[in-house]
């Protein structure tokens, strides 16, 4: 390689493969990428402290502003924590729990597929974006029809869930399970199997388990490098413990493989979602909990299997109306510190899907 003199480069944080306001700083010796460096910190809006200031039952509509494409889950892992806290999670209706998994597998599958047109577009791909909004907004048209609102829901209660499923709902859900099979043959047909993405992405930027592990990376980038672990499966929360699913792991933690792991999971999702709609019973959607919440004094850190990895709360209570401090447990802020180790070495172009393979959302990680 030629030598050339060195050369600073912003990446982000306005460009839009940064995927919100994330920033880094990379030193090129060419094309190539021989030191990066991570910046955060543009998007903080103390979320977190405002919790503390706002009850229980007040802090639910800020969950959607965290990871703003996962709103339903970060819901769910919220106020699943607060009836831990206070002990009533046998309480929460069968109804409402299986609610709760229908609006989960649906947000999963709603946020990889933002990421998988998003990541096309980043590589200059613009019709994978077009199908993968297309089913997208089939989606958010359901939580619209639940909870009034398409990407903020503010849907989930301490004890349940706000209200049940009107009429339109089922039938709907019902038709776009019959069609996604269909849709995710057309994710494959026009992005899995493209030898030009496959060139781009296949052995780009491997990361090992044996380092995944190590940075503590989880979900289904952590699943790319071979990380067996799934807490759907292997520490069940609510009613997981019911669904028969696969959780998909490849071996070669590279670019594709991260990519690929979550077009698996649609598939997994929609099998969740064919058992849940085939089992859901009728009755009740909130348990008889106080119109005060007021957990015992203790804490508590609970997590769930969030689209992108482990997302969790840890709350402490002094038994008032209040948390007393609340912090939360980030995969995103977690899952993107390897990328200053991942980047070096790499083309620009090729570093850019390798961020997009990452799949963060700068919401989570500045809270």
């Amino acid at each position: 390689m030629i030598r050339t003199e060195e050369m600073k480069l912003n990446f982000g944080p306005h460009h839009p493969s940064t995927h919100g306001v994330y920033r880094a700083v990379f030193t090129l010796e060419g094309e190539y990428i021989t030191h990066c460096v991570n910046h955060l910190g543009y998007l903080h809006r103390g979320i977190e402290k405002l919790a503390e200031s706002k009850t229980y039952n007040q802090f639910i509509p800020y969950n959607g502003r965290l990871d703003y494409v996962s709103g339903m889950m970060n819901e769910a892992a919220y106020v699943q924590a607060v009836e831990e806290l206070m002990g009533i999670s046998d309480q929460i209706p069968e109804r409402a729990q299986y609610i709760r998994v229908i609006m989960s597998e649906l947000q999963r599958i709603a946020s990889h597929l933002v990421f998988y047109a998003s990541m096309a577009l980043d590589m200059a791909g613009s019709t994978p974006w077009f199908y993968g909004f297309r089913d997208r907004d089939r989606i958010l048209d359901l939580f619209e029809m639940a909870a009034g609102n398409r990407m903020m829901p503010n849907y989930m209660r301490i004890g349940g869930v706000a209200a049940d499923l009107n009429e339109e709902f089922l039938p709907t859900l019902r038709k776009l399970l019959d069609d996604m099979p269909k849709c995710i043959e057309e994710y494959n047909g026009i992005l899995t199997g493209n030898e030009i993405f496959q060139a781009r992405t296949i052995g780009v930027a491997p990361l090992s388990g044996e380092k995944a592990l190590n940075y503590g990376m989880s979900g289904p980038s952590a699943r790319a490098s071979g990380i067996d672990y799934d807490l759907r499966r292997d520490e069940p929360y609510g009613i997981y413990d019911r669904f028969k699913f696969n959780v998909p792991v490849t071996q070669n933690g590279d670019t594709f493989d991260r990519y690929l792991v979550r077009l698996l999971e649609i598939e997994e999702s929609v099998r969740i979602l064919e058992q849940a709609y085939r089992d859901l019973s009728e009755g009740p959607v909130m348990a008889k909990v106080p119109k005060v919440i007021k957990p015992p004094a203790g804490e508590i850190f609970y997590r769930i299997e969030h689209s992108k990895g482990h997302f969790g709360f840890h709350i402490v209570s002094d038994g008032s109306n209040k948390p007393y401090r609340l912090r939360i447990y980030s995969p995103c802020f977690v899952n993107v510190a390897p990328f200053e180790e991942m980047a070096v070495g790499l083309h620009m172009q090729d570093a850019i899907a390798t961020f997009a393979s990452l799949d963060i959302i700068l919401g989570e990680i500045d809270r």
